[in-house]
């Protein structure tokens, strides 16, 4: 018979150019760590995201539209940092952090609570990488 290991002393271990498109992919979004932090938690919908709303609740610095927010999050879950979340009638519009969302967000609150920004090459290899759709 197998014994199953708890989840909480699992961990997923993630090859270091993983580590790295995922970090630079957050950065270079608009996004803040309280959104991050949120949705380690719970569910978030976009329309809490969009507009006033999302300088309000800390996850944006500015407001910004649904269609600019939903193309963000749809590339960290190409990324491998969100998931869609699912209820019991289909695909919603609220998103949540994958295991590699959750140890970047777990990391940089252990660091200070704010994302590193992106240098000038972060924003250049994540636009090539969004716009081409390559893995590095």
């Amino acid at each position: 018979m197998t014994s199953l290991q708890p989840l909480a002393t699992q961990s997923i271990q993630y090859s270091a150019s993983t580590l790295k498109r995922a970090e630079r992919a957050i950065r270079c979004l608009p996004f803040q760590l309280p959104l991050l932090a949120a949705m380690r938690s719970h569910s978030v919908p976009l329309q809490a995201i969009a507009g006033q709303g999302g300088v309000e609740n800390r996850y944006t610095k500015q407001p910004m539209s649904e269609l600019a927010i939903e193309s963000g999050l749809l590339w960290l879950i190409q990324v491998g940092i969100l998931r869609r979340e699912v209820d019991g009638q289909g695909i919603t519009d609220s998103f949540r952090l994958t295991p590699l969302g959750r140890h970047l967000v777990e990391r940089w609150e252990n660091q200070g609570g704010t994302l590193p920004p992106p240098s000038f090459l972060d924003r250049l290899y994540n636009a090539v990488s969004r716009w081409l759709r390559l893995p590095f």
